[in-house]
């Protein structure tokens, strides 16, 4: 009963809705009680001949009475009881996802999409059957069970009902060894299709990679032995599942010998009518249902339990970022300051940051290069707050970046990742997913300024074509632009472009920037690139290696220094140089 009192929140919301389902089951089971009591009267009529044909038609008008109500009653009590169970799923899944939009990317190193994916459709499923058919079941089998035992006892004979009823605790012993048995199993078998579902979900997203490489049937073979996997976890779940229904049915033929023996010797007494045996033993027929239900609810409450554990740890994952309680609602303006003292990510002991220290005014640029894997990307995690967990201080617009709400943070920030993603939906709805509001207009100004516009004018629907999931449809060049312009069309305040021109050629990405210089005079800009044509016109470039700041200043200081910096540069010079002879010899 664990996994009712863990739902009972949702019960008090609805409590009126199960309150009258269960009134409604309740009646329904009282209904029931009529029919084996006028066929006892029906059969002991006829073994003494007193049935008439008036008293045959009014029984039978009372019991065609007791079937419409009972109709009727069945379909209320399905609107009231299923109808909450419907509102649980929808609550959960809705609090689940905003969860998990809370959670930092730690958080989603650790659970894969896959299994927050099982987590969110067939654990809650199972959560969801708890609030519907486990309350049916849960009501139906006592009220059920109750009224009809009560009746055997009242109106027939109370001493072959406890009699009856001996076999009934073999039933409670062996539900409850069967019950934990199922809730360890289940759990390991809902397990098993989180990983199934992470293949299936990781193997569809990487499908090009695998073809490339040839390795479908290895990835086949892969899926195979993990569907053997999750089919022999659910088999070991049905096997105790199956136990249900033959041990109840064991304990329901003890009644019945039981019942048929002892009864018989009270009809040869004379303390028992025929018509009340059989009167008793349509009883008993009814409390079929209520025992079985019993097993059911066994079932459907182990299965929940182990669902409901796996949901409610996710649940209680803590988000690592929360906003203040005075955090400021406005942003005044986009001067940056870094004073990092070090950074370390969660889980790990050496630090990835230290000692980063800059400052850019409002409408400044700010460059910042070094070899893959130095520490730039986390760096712009940190002005995004995914970390908190740092020394130091990272100011914006004259605050530190913990003063502000996080929400307002992010809308003043235009981010373009390495890695884009599109949604599967229009051109146009993805340049302006961050502004719903956006006119045509708007849209297509920010695709010029990104020199993408020609590019989607000579698509067949033009700003209303499809992408496709991620944006397989198109180019890498044209998915880092599409996503710069969903960034330029907030006109955020600052503005972060993480490696994002690396696709484009180097006359599209000198027109970009001389277009964002132009239309940014008075915000700030930060490019993070391999590239260094991409950062040569910014007010600051620093340099970062290991996790510190190696070289800083701007283009022309840092030629000057003949560093790092310069040798790359002289490098990436003489490839493009080598690059155009080639073009021309051709």
């Amino acid at each position: 009963m664990k996994i009712f009192k863990s739902l009972g929140w949702f019960f008090k919301e609805q409590k009126l809705y199960y309150l009258f389902g269960v009134s409604i089951l309740f009646l329904i089971a009282l209904l029931q009680l009529i029919p084996p009591l006028y066929i006892g009267k029906v059969v002991d009529a006829i073994s003494s001949d007193t049935l008439t044909k008036s008293k045959l038609i009014e029984w039978m008008f009372l019991l065609s009475g007791v079937a419409i109500i009972t109709y009727v009653g069945r379909y209320v009590w399905r609107m009231m009881i299923f109808g909450s169970d419907n509102k649980l799923q929808r609550k959960l899944r809705l609090r689940l996802f905003e969860h998990f939009t809370k959670m930092s990317p730690f958080f989603f190193q650790r659970y894969r999409t896959g299994d927050l994916m099982a987590h969110a459709t067939n654990d809650i499923t199972a959560i969801q059957q708890v609030a519907g058919i486990g309350i049916l079941t849960l009501a139906d089998s006592f009220l059920t069970g109750g009224t009809v035992i009560a009746m055997m006892a009242i109106s027939i004979d109370w001493r072959l009902t406890v009699i009856a009823l001996l076999p009934m605790p073999l039933m409670v012993i062996g539900s409850s060894v069967l019950g934990k048995m199922l809730h360890d199993r289940f759990h390991e078998a809902q397990a098993a299709f989180s990983r199934l579902n992470d293949k299936v979900q990781e193997s569809i997203a990487g499908i090009k990679v695998t073809r490339t490489f040839g390795q479908e049937k290895e990835d086949i073979a892969d899926f195979s032995d993990q569907t053997v996997d999750v089919v022999d976890r659910n088999m070991k779940v049905a096997k105790i599942d199956a136990l249900y229904d033959p041990m109840i049915s064991i304990v329901v033929g003890m009644s019945f010998v039981i019942t048929l023996g002892v009864g018989a010797k009270f009809m040869v007494e004379g303390s028992l009518s025929i018509g009340q045996l059989v009167s008793f033993v349509n009883y008993l027929f009814l409390l079929i249902w209520p025992m079985l239900a019993f097993g059911f609810l066994y079932n459907i409450l182990q299965r929940g339990s182990a669902s409901y554990d796996r949901v409610d740890r996710l649940l209680q994952e803590h988000e690592d970022i929360v906003d203040q309680p005075d955090a400021k609602t406005f942003i005044s303006n986009s001067d940056l300051q870094f004073d990092l003292k070090s950074f370390t990510y969660p889980d790990e002991t050496e630090p990835v940051l230290q000692n980063i220290t800059f400052s850019i005014r409002a409408g400044e640029t700010l460059g910042i290069v070094g070899r893959t894997g130095s520490g730039k990307t986390t760096l712009l995690k940190l002005l995004l707050r995914e970390y908190d967990t740092y020394q130091g201080n990272i100011y914006f617009g004259g605050e530190p970046l913990t003063a502000y709400q996080t929400r307002v943070l992010r809308r003043a920030i235009g981010y373009v990742p390495q890695d884009q993603f599109l949604f599967s939906t229009s051109v146009a709805d993805n340049i302006r997913f961050g502004y719903p509001d956006a006119s045509d207009q708007q849209v297509e100004e920010v695709a010029k300024l990104v020199s993408v516009h020609e590019d989607i004018v000579e698509f067949k629907d033009g700003y209303r074509t499809i992408v496709g999931e991620r944006g397989v449809s198109l180019s890498g060049g044209q998915k880092q632009r599409l996503a710069i312009a969903r960034a330029l069309i907030l006109d955020p305040e600052l503005l972060i472009l993480d490696d994002a021109l690396s696709a484009v050629d180097a006359k599209t990405e000198e027109k970009i920037l001389n277009n964002l210089r132009k239309e940014r005079t008075a915000k700030t800009t930060i490019i993070s690139a391999h590239r260094l044509s991409s950062v040569e016109h910014a007010n600051l470039i620093i340099v970062v290696e290991d996790g510190k700041i190696k070289e800083r200043g701007t283009h022309s200081e840092l030629l000057e220094k003949d560093g790092w910096y310069a040798e790359i540069y002289r490098e990436q010079q003489l490839e493009e140089e080598l690059e155009k002879g080639g073009g021309a010899d051709e």
